[in-house]
């Protein structure tokens, strides 16, 4: 039986941060995982890219059930402090927009970094190693792996959630939360495209591949950024941030020309362009496209001039607060992050230890703290990670 000062389940973000740290305090460091290769979010993210973190990260950007439980982390560990990290490494990068930082090369740089830093700091690192009991039958931890039995002082749970189920994401975190007696917040897809069953659904068909700035909003919540329409519905930024608000059976509101009143528009074309036909004008605010569509679906049309402002009123309406009632998600399969996880006030929000059991961390994805789209999940699990790396058997 092998025995070891800090067991981490999980070679992602969040589990390799933790290792490091934890490592660099000179704890002998074993990081398990049923992956092939390490940090596969990673890799896959941004692109290829990896959007590593953002500048203007603040504890707005997270949801959780006590919203004030990342702020610790956040503040000890910031993206100022990662960044330090990336170009000590002499990794080339860029900031792209709303201060979300992207690697110039691919994102394998961040995961090399990070198995450098990991292997400086004595870190072990066993793969397709997976694990089939947990128990803690006295002040140690005992774990039976693929690999034989450990025995550790530390065990930390950085197994994520179960988004993106095709690169072996489960909800086992959740697991062992229950298993010790931490509550879990229900867990449900995050950051996901939306779909719909209703004459929405030939619409945005029709629409697949067609894109706007858009402003999406779900009751006071509203963000403003790229829209797509998809065979299945609507994705884009702004949809995947408002999907982790959305409720099922209520409706969002779209508004695809924020930056122009269709009414008064159309008012005033009634005067300087009255024999323009309704679906022309729209053409000249909207891509053609979806100008089409939309008015086909509406029934707009006819001359400027024959229009009762009422009628354009409605119309301005179905452009600049267009009422839709998803039918779901697209689920997990394409889910970037998943919400809930374990309950925080079941953990220390400076060590990420669980309460009631000494020697039980939870970092990462699998706790009840989920960010925007834009570099902020990374960046929790960096603090998050760097937190209980800093804590464990301190």
């Amino acid at each position: 039986m092998t025995d070891i000062d800090v067991l981490v389940l999980g070679a992602g973000a969040a589990g390799l941060m933790c290792a490091i740290e934890a490592g660099k305090r000179g704890l002998s460091v074993l990081v398990i995982d049923h992956a092939k290769r390490p940090a596969e979010k990673i890799r896959i993210s941004g692109g290829g890219r990896c959007n590593f973190t953002n500048l203007h990260t603040t504890p707005a950007n997270f949801l959780s059930q006590n919203p004030r439980f990342c702020v610790s982390a956040l503040k000890r560990y910031t993206p100022q402090h990662f960044l330090k990290l990336v170009e000590a490494h002499r990794i080339p990068w860029h900031e792209k927009t709303l201060g979300q930082l992207f690697c110039d090369n691919a994102a394998m740089d961040i995961i090399h970094m990070l198995l450098r830093e990991a292997e400086a700091a004595g870190v072990k690192l066993w793969m397709e190693t997976s694990f089939t009991a947990v128990s803690k039958p006295d002040d140690r931890f005992s774990v039976a792996t693929s690999r034989g039995a450990l025995r550790t002082r530390a065990l930390v749970v950085a197994t994520g959630g179960p988004s993106i189920p095709k690169m072996g994401a489960t909800g086992i975190g959740y697991e062992i939360a229950k298993q010790f007696g931490l509550a879990v917040v229900q867990p449900r897809p995050a950051l996901v495209p939306l779909t719909f069953s209703d004459d929405n659904k030939i619409l945005c068909t029709k629409l697949a591949g067609v894109s706007v700035d858009a402003v999406v909003s779900f009751g006071k919540t509203r963000f403003r950024e790229g829209l797509l329409f998809t065979h299945r519905g609507l994705s884009g930024p702004s949809v995947l941030q408002i999907s982790s608000y959305w409720r099922e059976g209520q409706p969002i509101t779209v508004d695809l020309l924020p930056q122009t009143d269709v009414f008064a528009a159309l008012k005033a074309g009634k005067t300087s362009h009255g024999k323009q036909d309704v679906r022309t004008a729209l053409a000249g605010l909207l891509p053609k496209r979806l100008a089409e569509e939309l008015s086909a679906a509406h029934g707009f049309g006819g001359r400027l001039a024959d229009q009762p402002d009422k009628v354009l009123q409605r119309t301005g309406s179905a452009i600049n607060s267009w009422q839709l009632l998803p039918a779901g998600t697209e689920g997990y399969r394409t889910a970037e992050v998943t919400l809930g996880g374990v309950d925080t006030t079941a953990l220390s929000s400076r060590s990420m230890e669980a309460n009631d059991v000494p020697g039980l961390y939870f970092i990462g994805e699998v706790v009840d703290v989920t960010g925007h789209l834009g570099g902020f999940n990374f960046q929790w699990a960096w603090a998050s990670g760097h937190a209980a790396g800093q804590a464990v058997l301190g």
